[in-house]
């Protein structure tokens, strides 16, 4: 209990008593810089913006463990989609069907509230001044940080879309099914490269994954009629009781890392290496001649995985983004300004 009370007034002296933003506390990594841009862009019009980011995703994590995965997904299905804009927490309109119903976001993807009460939060003392676009690549960076993982530096001064696409979702999210051929063209052309597509891979350190996404894996493996021939045995029990071979069970679910479930560290990787992957997408990474040395150099060295991991993020979280007079500054996040 002690321990519990020297963290959270830690916390809080930090987020009420400090004039550095939080952002330059954390170490500098090398990473590719867009010059449109600017760690410092809000420090004038909104410089308690750290701290309200922080504290919002830290409440969020003191209710709901799975958030951190959920908020870094988000941030991750944002980008991936047509750039770090926003589209993906637009609602439906009469006009367009957005990311949110398409099939790989449908009922899987969460914390959209987290972000609008952040929102609303920086609406009532910066109000029309952050997007939202910052504020999911924000929240994805603190929750990482305060589960233990890796930080990165976020450079800001992204603007929000005023459209989405349910097909550009559908097409451009790589899917746990799809070879790795298909996915790593998905993210090469998002301007991200090979050890780009392993490091991100490991956020599956964490978070939970819906049984219908690896299902085939445990009784019709590529048509075959049986399991999955890599998958090790004691596992592959385990998940086909957690999974029974009925429809009633598709949205059971079932953590990524079975080992190490809520901790962000490297045995993603150790996983894969001893044939303990979930994700048929994960376990591809050790039959590939071009990622398998990676995923081997990573189960032994966390730091590196960590390293590595902060300058993808920087990478994916330059994506596509709109800047200047591109888009606009959403009053909320689920709707366009009209």
């Amino acid at each position: 209990m002690s321990c519990r009370i020297v963290i959270y007034f830690t916390f809080f002296f930090c987020l009420f008593f400090t004039s550095v933003p939080l952002v330059h506390m954390y170490p500098s990594y090398p990473y590719s810089r867009n010059y449109q841009l600017d760690l410092n862009f809000y420090d004038r019009s909104c410089p308690n913006l750290h701290k309200i980011v922080g504290y919002g995703v830290w409440l969020a994590l003191r209710n709901d463990n799975r958030m951190a995965a959920s908020l870094l997904r988000l941030h991750f299905h944002d980008c991936i989609v047509n750039g770090c804009d926003a589209s993906v927490l637009l609602d439906d309109t009469p006009y367009f069907t957005g990311e949110k119903n398409a099939l790989p976001n449908h009922n899987s993807l969460r914390g959209f509230e987290v972000i609008d009460d952040i929102k609303e939060h920086l609406e009532r003392i910066c109000p029309s001044t952050v997007s939202c676009a910052d504020i999911l690549a924000l929240a994805a960076r603190e929750a990482i940080d305060q589960i233990g993982g890796p930080s990165w530096p976020v450079q800001l001064g992204r603007r929000d879309a005023t459209t989405t696409s349910k097909e550009a979702a559908e097409q451009q999210i790589p899917s746990p099914i799809e070879p790795l051929e298909n996915i790593t063209a998905k993210f090469f052309s998002k301007g991200l490269d090979m050890k780009d597509v392993v490091a991100l891979s490991g956020a599956h350190t964490i978070g939970f994954a819906r049984c219908f996404t690896f299902k085939r894996r445990l009784f019709d493996f590529q048509g075959s009629g049986r399991p999955d021939p890599v998958l090790e045995f004691s596992l592959l029990s385990k998940l086909q009781n957690m999974c029974p071979n009925e429809d009633a069970s598709n949205s059971n679910l079932a953590p990524l890392d079975a080992t190490s479930t809520m901790m962000f560290d490297n045995e993603y990787y150790r996983n894969i290496v001893y044939n303990t992957g979930l994700l048929e997408s994960d376990q591809a990474l050790i039959k590939d001649r071009r990622t398998a040395p990676t995923v081997y150099y990573y189960s032994n060295n966390q730091f590196s995985f960590y390293n590595d991991f902060a300058e993808s993020m920087v990478k994916l979280s330059n994506v596509g983004v709109l800047t200047g007079t591109e888009g606009q500054i959403r009053y909320k996040c689920g709707s366009v300004n009209y």
